[in-house]
């Protein structure tokens, strides 16, 4: 699967409401399983919303704009523009933020397919 780079421009990309309850939240997916075999690449926007999750991959946010949360149990990791924080596989969390803005990568971007290739060899 050979590809060219591509340029995303935040203030051209589109994204789409994310998660539920009060507040806001939206994800602009950039890079999926079409575009590579390895990674995926997001950006999401918080302000209010806390949306749950558990992540069945690697994942790395890094805030760009604004005050990034992300609760895992007791703990609320607060980031601010150019933090980066790393979640392993399997960590149950929450995303909030207030007006903020953060590039996500998860790895790997197959791992729909491969938690469902793994519940049919059991």
């Amino acid at each position: 699967m050979h590809r060219e780079p591509t340029v995303f421009r935040k203030d051209t990309t589109e994204f789409a409401a994310y998660g539920e309850g009060p507040g806001e939240a939206s994800i602009a997916r950039l890079v999926g399983p079409q575009e590579s075999e390895t990674m995926g690449a997001y950006l999401a926007r918080f302000n209010g919303r806390s949306v749950p999750w558990t992540v069945r991959y690697d994942e790395l946010i890094t805030c760009i704009e604004g005050e990034f949360r992300l609760r895992v149990g007791l703990i609320l990791h607060t980031l601010h523009p150019g933090d980066v924080i790393w979640i392993p596989k399997d960590t149950e969390l929450a995303y909030d933020g207030a007006d903020s803005l953060v590039f996500i990568a998860i790895a790997p971007v197959d791992w729909r397919n491969r938690l469902s290739q793994d519940a049919t060899e059991v």
